[in-house]
């Protein structure tokens, strides 16, 4: 799969390809049969898919206060791409400039003149352009003037729900697990580079691999039982907080802080992905660091059940 960042760099096609464009948070059930649908069309037309994306995403960059917290990040959603086929990735930068594109120009520079688009599958409720005034009406009419195809994407529904991003965040601030993982197709799991914390963990007897966030908020908060799977392939069993540590720091940050069950190995600068399997309890500011050493080895002493458990019942 090819990365193009920005318009600049792309490469006009005489050959044209067949795209999609969204936010793609979370890559879930209904991202993955938009992404099927647009592989089978490419194949149908012997055409390359793109996926056009957004950094930062719209509601980002135009009300960041309001901006839900993200799913995934750029790089794990790019791997989720690659995985499902997808030929390669447009990420445009959303900026003052491009903000300002008219519907019109939006057609004109981006599908025709940058992708040279041939067929275009995006959801009939699907706005753009300058105060969102492109619709999909306008892009049907558009497209036929311009010589391509638009074909609206289907909603794939769950217990008769919609399976959407706001409806996993729901799930994960709810501690939902299990349903988290029905609307995904997979466990939530989050991906980052262990870096230098404090080492606070260690005078707590219970060292932790601090994995890099680069976000001020995470889509849930607690204690967590989880599973590591390490750069070299390994996955190893652990306990996790993911929070704002209120007991000792003030800042309103989030922070994934990995407890691994006997185990010794430096991991620093390695990346790690953590997947989630059960919460233990809500994050708590405790009255003393002695209240909260004796909390985390209780977290660790019902992880290590969890996981005894777990690999009886998998042995069956």
């Amino acid at each position: 799969m090819q990365l193009v960042r920005g318009l600049h760099n792309v490469r006009p096609s005489a050959q044209g390809c067949v795209a999609t464009i969204g936010n793609f948070d979370g890559v879930h059930l209904g991202h993955q049969q938009i992404l099927q649908s647009l592989a089978v069309r490419a194949k149908q037309l012997s055409l390359p898919s793109c996926v056009i994306i957004f950094e930062p995403q719209p509601l980002e960059y135009f009300k960041p206060e309001q901006a839900p917290v993200r799913l995934t990040r750029l790089r794990d959603k790019l791997e989720l791409f690659q995985q499902l086929g997808v030929d390669w990735v447009l990420c445009v930068a959303f900026n003052r400039k491009f903000q300002q594109l008219s519907a019109q120009e939006f057609v004109r520079q981006v599908l025709v003149k940058a992708l040279n688009v041939k067929h275009l599958q995006v959801g009939d409720d699907f706005r753009f352009g300058c105060d969102r005034s492109g619709d999909f009406a306008f892009l049907q009419a558009t497209g036929a003037e311009c010589g391509f195809s638009v074909e609206p994407t289907t909603t794939v529904m769950q217990a008769q729900q919609r399976i959407s991003s706001t409806l996993i965040r729901q799930a994960l601030a709810e501690a939902d697990l299990p349903l988290a993982e029905r609307l995904l197709g997979r466990p939530f799991s989050i991906s980052g580079r262990v870096m230098h914390g404090q080492k606070l963990g260690r005078t707590l007897h219970a060292p932790t691999a601090n994995v890099q966030l680069k976000r001020y908020l995470a889509p849930m908060q607690g204690v967590f039982v989880v599973q590591a799977h390490l750069a070299d392939g390994r996955s190893v069993a652990a306990v996790a907080n993911i929070g704002t540590r209120p007991t000792v720091e003030q800042s309103g940050r989030a922070y994934l802080e990995v407890h691994l069950l006997d185990f010794a190995e430096d991991l620093y600068g390695q990346r790690m992905t953590v997947v989630f399997h059960q919460k233990l309890r809500d994050e708590e500011k405790f009255t003393s660091l002695y209240a909260l050493q004796a909390a985390i080895a209780e977290d660790i002493r019902l992880a290590r059940l969890y996981w005894q458990q777990y690999a009886m019942k998998h042995r069956l």
